[in-house]
């Protein structure tokens, strides 16, 4: 008989939080939902706890969370918080088994840690976990004895194409690279010229994932492969000369790893989600996600390029901030959030998004971080300068 997991999902009413409940319905012997978060969508998650009666729901806020109550009021048994506090609940408590952490951005670490210090199996969807706080991360999930499973599609086929029994560090696994393959995003071949004038619409417009909007954004300045390449160096223990990232269009080859001997091992498959997720789910099992195999016949032809990195400067913005280490990748990533954010809005044009970065992280010190407390100064002490950068930048959309 197969033990159940009691799962909490944070974000649940996101792109990855509704993947990972459309694998959990298709096995209920193997999975019970304890706990489902969402921010504001509060209708969504009305209708996710209907159809898998969670013990706990949390949003943003009381509002919220009375109208929440509203919508549930025939459902007394299920109780319903609020606010950041009763995230790190969800996340931690001792009934839980494993975390999806998948609430996007900063607003995510929170929970995340929770997880990480009360010994989960966390199943990692936030990039910001470690981006802002890669070694409190790691360092609190080994004291407490927990587990790691990547979600983003590159670092899992990472993870699925290292020796059995990989654990947390390359140094002794024979390997000499990870690449991480990126599809170039929307514009990989527009000029250069046009990119003042592209619209949030067609910034988030990705030719072969169905994302968020501010993911979106990252995948066409390519941040968010760099932030990716910050991950990989927590998750895997490994240097930024040894993270390659390689454009390849049309997202079949997740990601691939690079031996001593010569061999280069890769995980293939369709760009959906639920690949990753029912791996990190059932791991060292395999189950059914719900995505078709591959046919490589009709698929016919891989492709594969070098990144140009006057076309995203992201990305060494990135690779340069996991270099100077410390608060450099939460400075690098408030910044981002907060130039993503007026872009959105109709604040920013879209070729000076890595503009506002760069200068914030000249504008704000590097220090060393280690504490939770620390991180957020961090990040807000980078958000005041964006914040300042941005109010001249909107000249420029005048």
């Amino acid at each position: 008989m197969i033990s159940k997991q009691v799962l909490t999902v944070l974000g649940a009413t996101g792109s990855i939080g509704l993947s990972t409940l459309d694998v959990v319905a298709r096995h209920p012997e193997r999975y019970e939902v304890f706990a489902l978060s969402a921010h504001r969508q509060v209708g969504k998650l009305a209708e996710l706890c209907r159809r898998f009666r969670p013990r706990h729901a949390v949003v943003a806020g009381e509002q919220e969370a009375v109208e929440l109550r509203r919508m549930l009021s025939d459902l007394p048994a299920l109780s319903i918080m609020y606010g950041p506090e009763a995230l790190g609940q969800i996340a931690s408590a001792s009934e839980v088994t494993t975390v999806m952490a998948a609430i996007v951005g900063a607003a995510g670490l929170g929970s995340s840690l929770a997880a990480a210090r009360a010994g989960k199996r966390v199943l990692l969807a936030n990039k910001e976990a470690l981006v802002m706080a890669g070694d409190l991360f790691i360092a609190s999930l080994n004291r407490a004895g927990g587990s790691l499973l990547p979600i983003d599609s590159e670092h899992n086929a990472v993870f699925q194409s290292l020796p059995a029994g990989f654990d947390y560090g390359l140094k002794h696994c024979g390997v000499r690279k990870v690449v991480l393959t990126a599809s170039g995003g929307p514009f990989r071949e527009t000029p250069l010229e046009k990119f003042a004038f592209v619209t949030p619409e067609q910034a988030c417009a990705h030719p072969n994932w169905s994302m968020g909007r501010k993911i979106s954004v990252d995948s066409a300045t390519m941040m968010n492969k760099g932030l990716e390449v910050i991950e990989a160096s927590w998750i895997f223990g490994v240097e930024a000369e040894r993270i390659e990232v390689l454009i390849h269009p049309e997202s079949v080859i997740h990601s691939m790893v690079q031996y001593e001997d010569g061999a280069v091992l890769a995980e293939l498959g369709h760009p959906d989600m639920r690949t990753p997720i029912a791996h990190a789910l059932a791991y060292p099992e395999r189950i059914a996600s719900g995505v078709a195999s591959l046919d490589l016949v009709k698929i016919s032809k891989l492709s594969f390029e070098a990144p140009d990195l006057s076309r995203f400067p992201c990305l060494q913005l990135a690779y340069d901030a996991l270099r100077a280490g410390g608060s450099a990748p939460a400075i690098l990533n408030a910044a981002n959030e907060e130039a993503v954010a007026a872009f959105l809005q109709g604040n920013l044009r879209f070729d000076r998004i890595p503009v506002v970065i760069a200068e914030t992280l000249e504008q704000v010190p590097t220090c060393p971080l280690s504490s939770l407390e620390e991180v957020f100064h961090a990040d807000a002490r980078a958000r005041d300068a964006s914040r300042h950068l941005l109010a001249r930048e909107r000249a420029f959309c005048a």
